[in-house]
């Protein structure tokens, strides 16, 4: 195995791929220190490996540690095999101190012979004689642990610099589908998509560039992509997409204040405007519907009704139950309030499968219960809806709010 070859490849490696080489020699140095031992020392010896970078040369070291009668268990040779019996039967959580072992350990005595300073718990390194000549399964095993160092420094790096994008859009093109999954190419690395976090209705094709929603980046995960979750269906990738989209909520002029979403199908959110000359829903639409249209064309024309959010309950309420036009909002104990609405809007209010004004309890957190105008005291099917959000529609949480 030529080293200062493997070494000029880790480097290679790490300034194209943005590794951290310093983990990577780290490992080198184990896999070589472990076949140091396998060939040539008892398998009880404490070998450590120190590798030159420029020159590629390797220095091993046998490593002790500096022991005295307190610190170890000094058993004579057919003690070893007694103590091995009680091992086994030892309950867990019992602790015993460590078996001298003189492959490891040098008592206190003798260490002050060659180190005059040594006290216990120091180590003392012994120079070894050079070796490159290994077994064909230890040199094998040292070029795994290289390569697989290679893979999980690379795989680290990406979580880093996901991390910091986690809550955030990101591109992708669709490479496979598995078990109703869908693994997404990111670039350096595959991310997934599980199918309950894709939008309901959507098909999606091999090659097809989208955005999706960053859910989680999951360090402690293996395999391609299981680490990096995504998301089409969540409340905040429509949050996103309008931070992307509208220069006035990117800027914090215009605030999403709330946002209840019933993927593919339809969202509402509530905004207000930070500026007093600035129209919260007006921005968000754009002119002729520009720039709410390309949000639903991403979203495979999910409807979205933007209201804009009021700290007088009854006004938001009314504003809320858009696109329907409201009369009047009485307000009731516990939360609950009764919409009057004229009689030619009373199936738009409540919405196909009551779909309208239970989106709108959930944006206002209020039960809410549509009538019409001319028969206020007669409950209206699918009218009323209770405030509880739901799996799928969730309020915009603290810290959730686009920038």
């Amino acid at each position: 195995m030529d080293l200062k070859t493997v070494l000029q490849a880790v480097n290679q490696i790490s300034e194209e791929k943005g590794i951290d080489v310093e983990k990577v020699i780290e490992a080198i140095e184990n896999s070589l220190a472990t076949a140091y031992r396998r060939e040539y020392l008892d398998k009880g010896a404490n070998v450590h490996a120190k590798l030159n970078r420029k020159s590629g040369e390797v220095n091993f070291f046998r490593i002790k540690e500096v022991v005295d009668e307190n610190t170890v268990r000094i058993l004579e040779d057919g003690e070893i095999e007694e103590d091995a019996k009680e091992a086994e039967g030892t309950e867990e959580g019992e602790e015993k101190l460590p078996r001298y072992n003189v492959e490891r350990h040098i008592m206190l005595k003798d260490a002050l012979k060659e180190k005059k300073t040594a006290k216990v718990g120091d180590e003392i390194e012994y120079p070894l004689e050079g070796q490159t000549d290994f077994g064909r399964i230890a040199a094998q095993n040292a070029k795994q642990v290289i390569l697989q160092s290679l893979r999980e420094a690379e795989r680290e790096s990406i979580a880093e610099e996901l991390k910091d994008k986690e809550g955030k859009i990101i591109s992708g093109v669709v490479q496979r589908f598995e078990r109703g999954n869908v693994y997404v190419d990111l670039g350096r690395t595959t991310g997934v998509m599980f199918a309950n976090e894709s939008i309901p209705g959507e098909h999606y094709r091999s090659g097809e560039r989208l955005r999706f929603y960053i859910l989680a980046v999951q360090r402690e995960a293996r395999g391609p992509g299981s680490g990096i979750v995504l998301s089409r269906s969540h409340p905040n990738f429509v949050s996103e997409l309008f931070a992307m989209e509208i220069p006035e909520i990117a800027d914090g002029v215009v605030e999403i204040k709330a946002i209840v979403r019933e993927p593919g199908s339809r969202t509402k959110l509530a905004v207000a405007s930070n500026a007093s000359e600035i129209d919260p829903v007006g921005s968000c639409v754009g002119q002729r519907g520009t720039r709410i249209m390309a949000i639903s064309n991403e979203l495979g024309q999910e409807k979205i009704d933007v209201v804009e959010w009021d700290e007088d309950p009854e006004e938001f309420i009314a504003n809320s139950i858009s696109p329907a036009k409201v009369r009047s909002v009485e307000i009731g104990a516990g939360r609950e309030a009764r919409v009057l609405v004229p009689e030619d809007q009373l199936s738009l209010a409540i919405g196909r499968g009551g779909q309208n004004v239970r989106l709108a309890a959930k944006l206002t957190g209020w039960k809410i219960d549509v009538r019409s105008q001319a028969r206020p005291d007669e409950q209206m099917e699918e009218g009323v809806a209770e405030s509880k959000v739901k799996e799928g529609a969730e309020e915009v949480e603290e810290g959730d709010k686009p920038a």
